[in-house]
């Protein structure tokens, strides 16, 4: 048999992030891989047999669905979807988030209590930043609410703001603790997790109860709403192994997955389906949860901390400094 390409694993990448290229025949010696190239580019081997090539997506890629051929192999080409650059310079901890016309919201959170010239950017969906809002101190994680604004903790001052149009911002509740992660229900209620161990329930006009308790997270606690009325929280500790928690309107806790090793952004696509970020070194991707059958890895990269999606089956996903746009979805 004829060496040839069986498949990529996972079918999506940024840069920096590890594909394998399964198949056969791979022509392996003792001193040398097969040279593999992504595109134009060549890309770093790091693991080869003859049946499987590890290789590491190089960086200046235009991004799209982008060519993958290995030397010595003939037969239909094979193909993996980069994710390309969208907005850099960063300082991201959670998930960016897009409005309901496109525009991407990302954050410069900075070191506590950093005081920075810009606190949040917006870039539009042509790839444009531009300044938002400077008026934030360590802006933390965000959503948009039923009313189309803005709101964004703040993890040094334990409040959540709301930003009108223009950037400004006014305080909507207080006294969170260290504020992180936020999501809204369809009653706009708002839920923020405050990462010593408490998930707060925030009232229309602002008012926090206590609504449930988690271990405490030493970074902070991600959320995102799911189409089954249910809150979905995750938060790094010292764990080997970290829980993917599902929260039902009662406050009732129960284990979603529990063989993460450092869960961070989570989120659901215009589906239905559950992504969450895994920020394990070695092991940095962003996977699919299906309720059936153990995570699916669908795009690989470093140093992951948030994803998002929009209406249109975009996807973002940031590291600390850099968000990446898959036009599409995995």
């Amino acid at each position: 048999m004829p060496p040839r390409v069986a498949a990529i694993h996972p079918l999506s990448a940024i840069e920096g992030g590890r594909i394998d290229i399964e198949g056969t025949g791979f022509p392996v010696s003792d001193t040398y891989p097969p040279e593999v190239r992504i595109g134009d580019t060549p890309a770093r081997t790091v693991y080869a047999s003859s049946s499987r090539l590890g290789v590491i997506v190089p960086t200046g890629l235009e991004g799209g669905r982008t060519t993958v051929r290995v030397a010595g192999v003939t037969g239909e080409t094979a193909f993996v979807d980069i994710a390309a650059p969208f907005a850099a310079g960063l300082h991201q901890v959670d998930n960016p988030v897009f409005d309901r016309d496109g525009n991407l919201y990302v954050t410069y959170s900075g070191t506590r209590g950093q005081q920075v010239p810009v606190s949040i950017f917006r870039v539009r969906p042509n790839g444009t930043r531009e300044t938002f809002s400077s008026g934030i101190v360590n802006p933390t994680s965000m959503a948009i609410g039923p009313d189309n604004r803005l709101y964004v903790s703040s993890r040094f001052e334990g409040t959540v703001y709301r930003v009108a149009p223009d950037g400004s911002v006014e305080s909507f509740a207080t006294d969170l603790g260290v504020a992180c992660g936020l999501a809204f229900a369809p009653d706009a209620t708002l839920f923020v997790g405050d990462r010593s161990g408490t998930i707060f329930r925030v009232s229309v006009d602002g008012r926090a109860t206590t609504f449930a308790s988690l271990p405490a997270s030493v970074a902070a606690f991600h959320l995102s709403y799911g189409p089954d009325d249910a809150l979905y929280v995750t938060g790094p500790t010292l764990s080997p192994y970290d829980v993917v928690y599902r929260l039902d309107l009662s406050g009732q806790v129960t284990r979603r997955y529990s063989g993460f090793g450092r869960p961070q952004g989570i989120a659901f696509d215009q589906t239905g389906a559950l992504y969450v970020v895994e920020a394990l070194a070695g092991a940095s991707g962003l996977y699919r949860l299906p309720n059936d059958r153990e995570p699916e890895l669908v795009l690989t990269g470093p140093d992951l901390v948030g994803v998002a999606f929009d209406g249109h089956g975009a996807l973002v996903v940031s590291s600390n400094d850099t968000a990446y746009r898959l036009v599409r979805a995995a």
